[in-house]
């Protein structure tokens, strides 16, 4: 047998496997199991076992190790870290979290934003400072409803409204109505985007970009087709968007100032 040679052990390092990262298996967090090609979402995690449901409710449990997918990738799942707080608990918001703090009682004032995925959205980054604050958020369905509604809601000191629109832009139909009904106790505001989910950072769900759609063509559908996402959007924006932000730090900060806004005018007296 010929000698060894010192360099018979080095790997050249294009040749070298990349580890495959270790994920913590929280909440919401949407796995592939390649083998079955099986996707849902993390609904509960326990001391061996991942439990996924699908966007069918069905829930399927698997052993914590590797063989998932995540964003395409491959993945060793784990279980989520019990960290204790470091220091003064933080809402999703960034504000800081009352603990054991009762619901307030809804103010007479409202906000309303343009559609069922704002509200969520809004719930799920801000929920706890308008549980705190007594402050209901309420779907428009439609900026030309937006009149009528504020016709309606009699706008006045202590009974205040708020609104969110998308696409509030110069020139844009949705600017001219926000012009007609903003006054002293009613305040339109808005965000330059075509639909809420672009307000959600594309680093967030895994994209470099949020693709542009022609116009004439309804949008949603048109960046899930551009993306290869499924053609359910309200599966996509539950599991592939919404259930990816965790905090304000993971939406873009034109949106943020503007429902920051809303909030502290409808709790004005």
């Amino acid at each position: 047998m010929p000698p060894r040679s010192p360099y018979d052990n080095l790997v050249h390092p294009r040749t070298q496997k990349k580890p495959v990262p270790q994920v913590e298996a929280e909440h919401d967090l949407v796995v592939e199991d390649p083998s079955s090609g099986f996707v849902g979402a993390v609904v509960r995690c326990e001391k061996d076992v991942v439990h996924l449901e699908d966007r069918f409710g069905k829930v399927r449990g698997y052993p914590l190790g590797p063989g998932f997918w995540v964003d395409g990738r491959p993945v060793v799942l784990v279980r989520p870290k019990q960290a204790g707080p470091a220091g003064p608990l933080r809402s999703a918001s960034g504000s800081t979290y009352v603990d054991n703090a009762r619901a307030r009682v809804a103010r007479a004032g409202r906000i309303y934003v343009e559609g069922k995925h704002d509200a969520e959205l809004v719930e799920k980054v801000w929920g706890h400072d308008l549980r705190i604050e007594g402050v209901v958020v309420e779907p428009l369905h439609g900026v030309d409803d937006l009149p009528g509604i504020v016709r309606d809601f009699k706008p006045a000191a202590g009974r205040r409204l708020g609104v969110l629109v998308d696409h509030l832009v110069t020139g844009s139909k949705e600017t001219r109505i926000a012009n007609q009904v903003t006054g002293a106790h009613a305040l339109v505001v808005g965000h330059p985007f075509i639909d809420i989910w672009q307000a959600v950072k594309p680093s967030v769900v895994g994209i470099p970009a949020w693709p542009v759609v022609p116009k004439g063509q309804p949008w949603k559908e048109g960046v899930c087709a551009a993306l290869g996402w499924e053609d359910d959007t309200g599966y996509v924006w539950a599991q592939r968007i919404l259930a990816r932000v965790k905090t304000w730090t993971d939406l873009e900060p034109v949106l943020i100032g503007r429902v920051e806004e809303l909030i502290d005018f409808v709790t004005t007296d």
